[in-house]
């Protein structure tokens, strides 16, 4: 790996300094001085580099393509001559448990996360993960009935779930912080790219007999190289060392594999600097981290506490501002606008997930120069503004389409600004290393737990309050989202993870 550790292991301060000087001095790869390697993407996951971020991402590509694939089988299992099978006629229930049960099993894996997460590292969590990712797909593909189909896809989703966990972290503490708001970005273009494939696959092979069990034995081959590739791949040496100081095993040991998993990630270019780099993050470590390991009530103390208010709370956001509840009338939207075509729900969705495709890598190329503030300012501003038009749409303008549409389409684009890739990126970054597992685990439950609420609370408020008024408080809740980011979310543009918890934290 030619650039992804460098930078964050040697920027590390001395005791008592911030992690952008040593000893009264600017560390020269922060400033940019002194250094002629030059951070890019493209030097990040090319050639010798690709390895690093793309099997952690293959567990969003994952998660992505169980969200496209499975809108297409709910019709393929639903049909009573393409099912292939004697219980296609399933109940409301039944179709809700198959669509929410890998959520469920998310929700369960975020659980999990909590306690294995910084016993097993992020490397062997992102190993398991692809393991569930292989067994759920597996046996969903080949369930003989409807119970087994259930729990194939809870058990895929607990892989969702230790996945969305562990691979914002490796890639977090593995990545220079010049690109690391890209590099955990483009694991937002994974998942959409994911739903994209998702769709497509699912049109393809909606039409063939039983074409759900193939719809959903897609995802095996991509989670067997998502496995090895971690399985390949060396621990993060921030988590090493965190186990030395932690007293998890023989320090000196500790301190080699580091210095190996530095050498491996970095390659020659490193030279003989990872001993010295590796003490450098050890002194850092000691001062600022403590030497026991977290316990559940310091989250809700001191920096964590503050840190959990900014990651749990932007990803509360996320959810609540109605985005599952939007996408829900874009079919309609694009029908009454007069796309021929639009009636086809797969068409739309392909549609807007090339949309959301293009936006996302917009905001990928600018996040670490514009910044984290001004994306997730200027694109929830933006939302704002889209759900207020939509709620407009549906009370007042209905001989108006075209509102609707350019609503839907600006909704749609500054949530891939703003909160798809942001919020990963910023739950990977605040947390401090000790209570980073932990604390990424509850923000990412609350992900998944507010995904949840809203799926299934918005039919019952739809039918209570009609489109409109739903939309207008969807739009309410997205001016109080904006309120938070302005006076809670800090901008972490080009900080290290130690500069983040001693400047922001």
């Amino acid at each position: 790996m030619a650039d992804l550790e460098h930078h964050s292991l040697t920027s590390l301060g001395k005791v008592g300094k911030s992690s952008g000087e040593i000893d009264g001095m600017q560390d020269p790869l922060i400033d940019g001085a002194g250094s002629s390697e030059n951070y890019s993407v493209a030097a990040a996951i090319l050639p010798h580099s690709t390895h690093q971020f793309l099997f952690p991402a293959l567990g969003g590509l994952l998660y992505g393509y169980d969200i496209g694939s499975t809108s297409c089988a709910i019709i393929s299992v639903e049909s009573s001559s393409l099912s292939g099978t004697s219980w296609y006629d399933l109940s409301s229930v039944q179709i809700g448990l198959v669509t929410s049960g890998s959520l469920y099993g998310a929700l369960i894996g975020s659980v999990l996360a909590f306690n294995i997460a910084d016993f097993l590292g992020r490397r062997k969590e992102l190993i398991l993960a692809a393991l569930l990712y292989l067994v759920g797909a597996l046996v969903t593909a080949v369930a003989p009935n409807f119970i087994i189909m259930v729990i194939g896809r809870f058990v895929f989703g607990i892989g969702i779930g230790l996945a969305m966990h562990a691979a914002p972290m490796y890639i977090a503490e593995t990545a220079p912080a010049q690109i690391r708001g890209r590099l955990i970005s483009l694991k937002e273009f994974f998942i959409v790219l994911g739903m994209v494939v998702g769709y497509t696959v699912g049109s393809l092979l909606v039409d063939l007999v039983a074409g759900w069990r193939y719809m959903y034995g897609v995802s095996s081959p991509i989670s067997i190289i998502m496995g090895i590739g971690m399985w390949w791949l060396p621990p993060s040496p921030r988590w090493l060392l965190l186990c030395a100081i932690q007293g998890k095993g023989n320090v000196q040991d500790l301190k080699e594999h580091a210095i190996c998993c530095l050498c491996r990630l970095r390659g020659p270019a490193i030279g003989d600097s990872a001993p010295a780099q590796v003490d450098e993050i050890l002194d850092e470590l000691s001062s600022t981290q403590g030497t026991k390991e977290a316990s559940l009530g310091e989250i809700f103390h001191g920096k964590c506490l503050k840190a959990l208010i900014i990651g749990a709370g932007l990803v509360l956001f996320q959810q609540i501002t109605g985005q599952p509840s939007v996408l829900y009338y874009a079919a309609s939207i694009f029908e009454g606008a007069g796309f021929s075509g639009a009636s086809n729900a797969t068409r739309v969705s392909i549609l807007l997930g090339l949309f959301k495709l293009i936006m996302t890598a917009m905001a990928v190329l600018v996040v670490d120069k514009v910044g984290r503030r001004p994306l997730l300012l200027g694109g929830v501003s933006g939302i704002v503004i889209s759900l207020f038009l939509l709620g407009s749409y549906y009370i007042y303008l209905g001989d108006a389409p075209a509102v609707a549409v350019v609503a839907l389409l600006l909704y749609v684009g500054c949530y891939q600004l703003s909160f798809g890739p942001i919020g990963w990126l910023m739950i990977s970054e605040i947390f401090p290393l000790r209570m980073r597992g932990r604390g990424l685990s509850m923000a990412v439950l609350v992900n998944f737990g507010a995904n949840a609420i809203v799926t299934f609370s918005f039919s019952p408020l739809k039918a209570l309050l009609g489109a409109g008024v739903l939309f207008y408080g969807f739009g309410v809740i997205a001016v109080l989202s904006l309120l938070f980011i302005f006076f809670f979310i800090p901008e972490t543009k080009g900080l290290t993870l130690e500069e983040i918890e001693a400047k922001l934290l």
